[in-house]
């Protein structure tokens, strides 16, 4: 299958294919692992556009941008036009050359706000908002939605209309409410509605997690790009499985356990110097519980590797597993490469 290059103002993706911004998640370094698989593009995590709030640690960790990648992309959140715009100015300061607007977020916690997907309830506040980011910044302005604020208000195909007009370079949408969070199937149909409705670039996101399945949603959304959220915990390698379908010319590497074993050692070792060993090791279990999913005979791994207090004995316990098992990766994994 074939996907024209992916362009986003003046920038052409190296692939249509890039990271979802995820909060607690896609960090600095699961970017660069991502993007070392082939994502095309990835975005800061989630950010406050409240600028006040910027000297925490979370904040510092979060606006740690990309800039040995271009294009450098920022995710900022928030429900006052005037605040958001002066977020995206002191983003581009720091060097961001894509604003990305998250209207998607299903959290309690942002939505109470009225920010994240809250935002679909009011039209006005979204076209007041994208005009005044997209007025502040000389930087391609982008924006992430669902499909609507629950099953009976699904206005994706009007909030498109709106960001076009407001001048958004691209959108991505998941495919879900903000009522469904994450639960059920996403609902392609809708995104396929908007990409007919709108000339800018449409991404789909949802429920993206293999190659027959990213097949399944370019086929039944006809859109621009995919976005991987989910779909790459623990597996950062989902980029070069589904590069090789979309580019058969690609050269075809199949995971052997000597990579997989040097993905998570070193996705450790970056994860202990970016946070520093006590929080780094912390931050790293839920990625090693993601890997194991990947990995045959792990449970024992698992869960002694979760429960360490130390960057060494992560490491050490990673070490051995591979030593010990082989490091098999799960039939059903092996069968996605094949």
């Amino acid at each position: 299958m074939y996907l024209a290059p992916l362009k986003i103002g003046p920038y052409t993706l190296a692939t249509p294919l890039v990271l979802a911004p995820m909060a607690g998640v896609t960090d600095a370094p699961f970017r660069r692992i991502c993007r070392r698989f082939g994502a095309g593009m990835t975005t800061s995590e989630m950010t406050t556009a409240d600028v006040s709030l910027w000297n925490t640690p979370k904040s510092r960790h979060r606006l740690d941008l990309d800039l040995d990648a271009e294009p450098v992309a920022v995710q900022i959140a928030g429900s006052e036009p005037e605040q958001l715009a002066h977020a995206a100015v002191a983003c581009v300061a720091r060097g961001a050359q894509i604003i990305d607007i998250n209207m998607g977020c299903p959290a309690k916690k942002v939505c109470k706000k009225l920010a994240g997907s809250a935002l679909l309830q009011d039209e006005a506040l979204v076209a007041a908002i994208l005009a005044a980011v997209v007025a502040a910044v000389t930087v391609p302005v982008t924006l992430k939605i669902r499909t609507g604020w629950d099953t009976a208000h699904r206005n994706a195909e009007h909030i498109a209309r709106i960001a076009e007009d407001a001048g958004i370079q691209s959108l991505a949408v998941h495919g879900r409410t903000r009522a469904c969070r994450y639960k059920g199937e996403a609902e392609y149909e809708t995104i396929s509605r908007v990409k007919q409705a709108v000339e800018i670039p449409v991404i789909a996101n949802g429920d993206i997690t293999t190659v027959e399945k990213s097949l399944e949603v370019l086929r039944l959304t006809n859109c621009d790009g995919l976005m991987i959220g989910r779909g790459a915990q623990g597996r950062p390698w989902i980029f070069r499985e589904l590069g090789r379908v979309l580019n058969p010319e690609q050269e075809n590497l199949p995971l052997d356990k000597y990579e997989l074993r040097d993905i998570m050692l070193d996705h450790l070792s970056e994860l202990h110097r970016f946070y520093g060993d006590l929080t780094g090791v912390r931050v790293a279990r839920k990625h090693l519980t993601w890997y194991c999913n990947s990995l045959a005979n792990a449970d024992d791994f698992r869960h002694r590797v979760v429960r360490v207090e130390s960057a060494s004995e992560q490491i050490s316990l990673t070490k051995n597993y591979f030593d010990r098992e082989g490091g098999d990766r799960k039939h059903e994994e092996d069968s996605l490469a094949a």
